[in-house]
């Protein structure tokens, strides 16, 4: 029997639904480790984030993305899963494509919790 993996994702930022195209990224830890002899390991603290290209509609609310250091950022991934970054602002600065009229954009937080 086969599972549905791929399909829609739903993303809002503070309430402000957003279309996207294309997938979403967060990352499933919070950690990164390095091998620093085999056997033995260093972790480093990994920003909670989340990435997301979205189609910059005629209501798409750029400014209070831009505006926003606080915010809480949702994402309801296609196989049920939904990643919470509380505390979200944008990084790197937002950039737009005219050719597909998308705006990729990258957010870190406070905190990232996978529900």
């Amino acid at each position: 029997m086969g599972q549905l993996i791929a399909g829609t994702c739903y993303v809002k930022v503070d309430g402000a639904q957003l279309t996207i195209n294309g997938g979403c990224e967060a990352p499933l830890m919070s950690v990164k480790r390095e091998t620093v002899v085999p056997g033995f390991y260093k972790e480093t603290d990994v920003a909670p984030s989340f990435t997301v290209t979205a189609l910059h509609t005629p209501d798409f609310p750029l400014q209070q993305l831009i505006a926003g250091t606080d915010m809480t950022v949702t994402c309801e991934f296609s196989n049920g899963k939904v990643y919470v970054l509380a505390g979200a602002y944008l990084i790197d600065t937002p950039s737009a494509k005219g050719d597909d009229a998308t705006i990729s954009l990258k957010f870190e937080g406070i905190k990232g919790t996978w529900q």
